[in-house]
């Protein structure tokens, strides 16, 4: 069975690539995983496969990439039970490729900063998410706390006010450059050497994991 986990956010600059590439590669260090890139043309995490595979680094994980939701449900039916694991990295819109992931996904997971542009964001998509669930009760989804500051009052004062809203992962990754120089070396944090970003994919991997299996 093949576990789909989306990575959604219909704002731009929220990380949803750095999340993406890093949940895959630390996924495909124990499990066969696919990741499609649907930010086409950007192409974020498929400019990071072509580093990886440059450098010998892919592992168990495959990437494809889909410009629309027709390819993308292409390359579901053609890894389905082929992968244990299928990571999206869904473009920032609420487009009918957004839609669409949201009545394949077991679980969507949702890159929030703390500021109130992202948050107004994500309102907008936890509205979306809500219509879905009304066909697909199953649906689960989680906010991820992305580039975030402890020390800031927004950081605590925002994220009380998303939680009120959606439940959270209790992991949270910081505002760290190990994530994007690992990203432009084609590498995942848990092959870099800040310590503090390994042990957050590690813990963000792991509690995925659980709610999957549930």
């Amino acid at each position: 069975m093949t576990d789909i986990i989306g990575i959604v956010q219909i704002k731009g600059g929220v990380g949803r690539s750095t999340v993406s590439t890093n949940l895959s590669a630390y996924l495909s260090k124990n499990h066969t995983t696919a990741l499609i890139d649907c930010d086409i043309p950007q192409g974020t995490a498929s400019s990071w496969y072509a580093l990886r595979a440059a450098g010998n680094k892919v592992n168990n994980l495959v990437i494809a990439t889909a410009k629309d939701h027709k390819k993308m449900v292409e390359h579901i039916q053609l890894l389905s039970n082929r992968v244990e694991y299928v990571v999206l990295d869904a473009p920032p819109r609420i487009a009918e490729i957004t839609r669409s992931m949201l009545m394949l996904c077991d679980l969507i997971v949702i890159p929030v900063g703390a500021t109130a542009a992202e948050l107004w964001a994500t309102s907008d998509l936890l509205e979306t998410i809500s219509e879905a669930k009304k066909n697909r009760p199953q649906l689960e989804y989680r906010l991820l706390w992305n580039k975030y500051r402890t020390s800031t009052k927004s950081a605590k004062y925002l994220s009380g006010e998303v939680e009120l809203e959606a439940s959270t992962l209790s992991t949270k990754l910081g505002f760290r450059v190990a994530y994007g120089d690992a990203l432009a070396n084609g590498l995942s944090v848990i092959e870099w050497h800040d310590i503090k970003a390994k042990q957050e994919v590690i813990g963000l991997t792991n509690e995925i994991i659980t709610i999957l299996r549930g």
